[in-house]
């Protein structure tokens, strides 16, 4: 197997691993504004109200990034590489506003309770740290 095959193979399963990730927090922001809306109208909260525009604000995005995802796929080779560029610099900040949808989560957290929010901020933080942490490459040394 070539070298160019491997980085291929590598860079396709790491976009696989982002799309999934994009598809569960898609879903969980749509069932959080689903569930949180109702509770919303029900009882008015402005920390909430605030939680909640964030978790809106980051949908369209993460909508964005499905369709940039299916063009890349679907025109592989096709494009130039200034518009393989663009596009990837718009996945990466449709990915970024995506993942600011979290801190709406974790108002709705501590709007629970302080102790959950902040339980939930400080694994949250690990965790990302942890994954960043395991999916860095290693310095490789070539001969």
């Amino acid at each position: 197997m070539s070298d160019s095959s491997v980085n291929v193979e590598s860079r396709t399963s790491s976009q696989d691993k982002r799309w999934t990730i994009m598809a569960a927090l898609l879903g969980t922001n749509t069932a959080i504004l689903l569930f949180q809306g109702i509770e919303q109208e029900n009882n008015p909260s402005k920390l909430r109200e605030y939680a909640l525009t964030i978790i809106a604000a980051a949908i369209p995005f993460q909508g964005i990034y499905f369709l940039i995802y299916t063009f890349l796929l679907e025109n592989d080779g096709k494009l130039s590489e200034d518009m393989m560029f663009r596009l990837n610099l718009a996945s990466s900040l449709c990915h970024v506003i995506a993942y600011i949808s979290i801190c709406g989560v974790i108002a709705l957290w501590y709007r629970m309770s302080d102790m959950v929010g902040i339980a939930f901020t400080l694994s949250a933080i690990t965790a990302m740290l942890l994954v960043r942490y395991s999916m860095k490459q290693p310095n490789q040394i070539t001969d």
